[in-house]
């Protein structure tokens, strides 16, 4: 019975014919070996490639290189000797040049910019995150001085500590329970 699990029965012998089992989803494929092993390309490595092809195509000295070699193209194609001339016409062979940089151009500034957009997003968060961190420390800080100044309401300061006393002791003076101090006599001798 159990061979017959990966067994079929075909039409038109009867007889049961070996199958492969059906893939599981829960396991991982086997491994593939190719005729040609498959070269490993890090795509950090790539990027980092990319960055620098594109900034180095944004420099002045790509700009001028390129342009010397424009013009050096084209006035070894118009003036140069009949038959040492490679690009005589319309310069096809300088338009497939610069189709070609152009198409490998544009994937490795865009591989680039999405690179630097990647930094760009996780240094957004983590000012986002930071920025909420120091408006919690603020909000904090701020609950914290309003609670003491309301606490300081409470505590008796000193000037209204000395106000309470003295405005205690003019009125004991004024029932008459002290005696209003006075300089004392001198006694002189006679």
């Amino acid at each position: 019975m159990s061979d017959q699990k990966n067994s079929v029965r075909t039409r038109r012998s009867g007889a049961f014919r070996r199958t492969a089992e059906p893939s599981r989803l829960d396991q991982p494929r086997e491994a593939r070996t190719g005729l040609l092993p498959r070269p490993h390309l890090d795509p950090d490595a790539f990027g980092r490639f990319a960055e620098r092809f594109a900034r180095f195509m944004g420099t002045g000295a790509f700009l001028v290189g390129m342009s010397l070699f424009i013009v050096i193209w084209v006035t070894w194609n118009v003036a140069g000797p009949q038959a040492l001339r490679f690009d005589p016409r319309w310069f096809i062979l300088l338009n497939l040049i610069f189709s070609t940089q152009a198409s490998y151009a544009a994937p490795l500034i865009l591989l680039a910019q999405n690179r630097q957009d990647d930094r760009d997003r996780v240094t957004l968060e983590q000012d986002r995150g930071r920025d909420e961190r120091n408006l919690a420390d603020t909000e904090f800080l701020t609950r914290e001085v309003a609670s003491l100044r309301l606490a300081m309401r409470d505590t008796a300061t000193r000037d209204f500590v000395r106000s309470e006393l003295r405005s205690l002791l003019e009125e004991m003076e004024d029932r008459g329970y002290l005696r209003s101090p006075q300089k004392p006599e001198r006694h002189t001798a006679e």
